[in-house]
């Protein structure tokens, strides 16, 4: 299966639809429709769907179509114990999400789970593959890393699912997605939007500034700020572990897509252009324009470098004021602003309204402008699968299980969760993922993270590494740095 298909996949547009019923909008590709689109009809059973399929409710004794799952539930591997690592930091609110959401498979099955939050995750995860130490589950971002894990002969092989019934209920793109040398290896689980920008909400109402709207209202902004001695504009940084660098990546695939034709970027991902074409060296330079511009970015190009990104927002949350005012990012960094760290360590469980800054009142979004009108409005996502490194009965319901809408739904509710099943209930979704539903439907072009799908020698490795010596060196040696990534490409 090539990646060159997806570049105008519909990341999240069958999610978006199962979330707005289908209203609002038409949209570019209408592929990922789906005729099983799910509508709440009970309180008892809110994931009956109108073919009269079921999610997984252990009250309604009915099958929920996967095999083990059902055995599990009729309590079959009772007091077995599947292990699961994900790259989701310790007490921060991924791990919380994730865990509460576990709970209700481990009741209703009996199955203990290991969830092992992990720090450094993608070194971690090799080093335990490699080390024949390979968790049960694991989640993996990067479909190009999935190839790899497969081609190592890693990965279990993922025949037993009711595939007629996955590919009915996901989203055609992630279903698709989750196939290699056309075999089942992944399973998608959680999908980001990441072409917005926060801000603070009082902060701007004080100072008069207004959202903007495209690229030159968003330097006008910018410049007004600094002239206001109102701080700097951009809270940005890439330090993140052993993944440092991919916030950068995700900046310069927003720009390309706003300043190329989407043809452009998909050969980009394929490399049927060079990594270094001019199309793409001229998105670096508007991706200058904010990075490295005198006074733009909090701390300048060492703070971009140095700060982990749980915390590249803090000064937004200063006590004299905002010191920096717009960051892009997806919708789970609300967890990680100011005393929200803190507060979510120490009340795992509480909703987002209890927060010391509550997204969508204190601080909210603005959809990344667009650049060049010819472009239209793209959006760029990314999005998260589970795979199977050790095969057992149980181990397959927990991965089933994974598959079904019941295991989204804790996380839907506490926020930052879009699901790429098209039979998550409507009304499960709130703020922000309402807002970003009528974004995606309002795309002109939806991409998918394009480092995810290179090969991983260069999505994950010199891509990353490449935006770390171009921040060094404060974006200068952009022809080298670039023609160095380039190089790195295997084969």
């Amino acid at each position: 299966m090539s990646n060159r298909k997806w570049l105008a996949l519909l990341l999240v547009l069958g999610l978006v639809l199962a979330a707005c019923g289908g209203d609002g909008g038409e949209s570019t590709t209408t592929e990922a429709e789906s005729p099983d689109t799910t509508e709440a009809t009970s309180e008892e059973d809110p994931t009956t769907t109108e073919s009269g399929d079921t999610g997984t409710t252990a009250a309604s004794g009915e099958s929920t179509g996967y095999t083990e799952l059902d055995q599990a539930l009729a309590g079959e591997f009772e007091g077995t114990t599947v292990d699961v690592w994900a790259q989701w930091l310790p007490e921060s609110v991924e791990e919380a999400n994730f865990t509460a959401t576990l709970a209700p498979f481990t009741e209703q099955t009996g199955i203990e789970v290991n969830f092992q939050a992990t720090p450094d995750y993608e070194t971690a995860l090799q080093v335990a593959v490699d080390g024949g130490n390979a968790p049960d589950l694991a989640q993996i971002a990067q479909p190009g890393k999935m190839h790899q894990y497969a081609d190592a002969g890693s990965l279990v092989a993922l025949d037993f699912f009711n595939s007629e019934k996955l590919e009915a209920e996901m989203v055609p793109a992630f279903y698709d997605l989750g196939h290699y040398n056309d075999t089942l290896y992944g399973i998608y689980y959680k999908s980001d939007v990441k072409s917005i920008v926060w801000y603070p909400v009082q902060g701007f109402a004080d100072n008069g500034y207004e959202v903007p709207t495209t690229w030159d209202e968003l330097v006008a902004l910018s410049d007004q700020i600094i002239a206001d001695g109102n701080g700097n504009p951009w809270c940005i940084s890439i330090e993140s572990q052993e993944a440092d660098g991919w916030v950068a990546t995700d900046w310069m695939e927003d720009i390309l897509l706003r300043t190329a034709p989407e043809e452009i970027y998909n050969q980009w991902i394929t490399h049927e252009i060079p990594f270094n074409h001019p199309e793409v060296l001229e998105a670096a330079e508007y991706m200058s324009d904010i990075w490295f511009a005198e006074d733009y970015a909090y701390g300048g190009n060492t703070y971009i470098n140095a700060t982990w990104i749980g915390e590249t927002q803090d000064p937004m949350f200063a006590e004299e004021g905002p010191q920096c005012w717009m960051q892009k990012q997806a919708a789970w960094i609300g967890g990680f602003w100011g005393a929200n760290r803190d507060f979510i360590a120490e009340n795992p469980e509480a909703p987002q309204s209890e927060w010391p800054n509550v997204p969508g009142e204190d601080v909210d979004f603005f959809y990344f402008p667009m650049i060049e009108e010819e472009f239209g409005t793209p959006v760029l996502g990314a999005a998260d699968m589970f795979v199977m490194f050790e095969d057992r009965p149980e181990v397959r319901a927990l991965l089933e299980w994974l598959a079904t809408p019941e295991a989204a739904e804790g996380w839907i509710a506490a926020g930052g969760f879009l699901s790429p099943l098209n039979t998550v209930p409507a009304e499960w979704y709130t703020y922000p993922n309402d807002g970003l539903s009528e974004m995606v439907l309002n795309a002109t072009t939806v991409g998918f993270d394009a480092s995810d799908l290179m090969p991983a020698e260069v999505g994950v490795g010199s891509f990353w590494s490449g935006m770390i010596d171009w921040v060094a060196a404060n974006g200068e040696g952009t022809d080298e740095v670039f023609q160095s990534i380039e190089d790195s490409w295997p084969g």
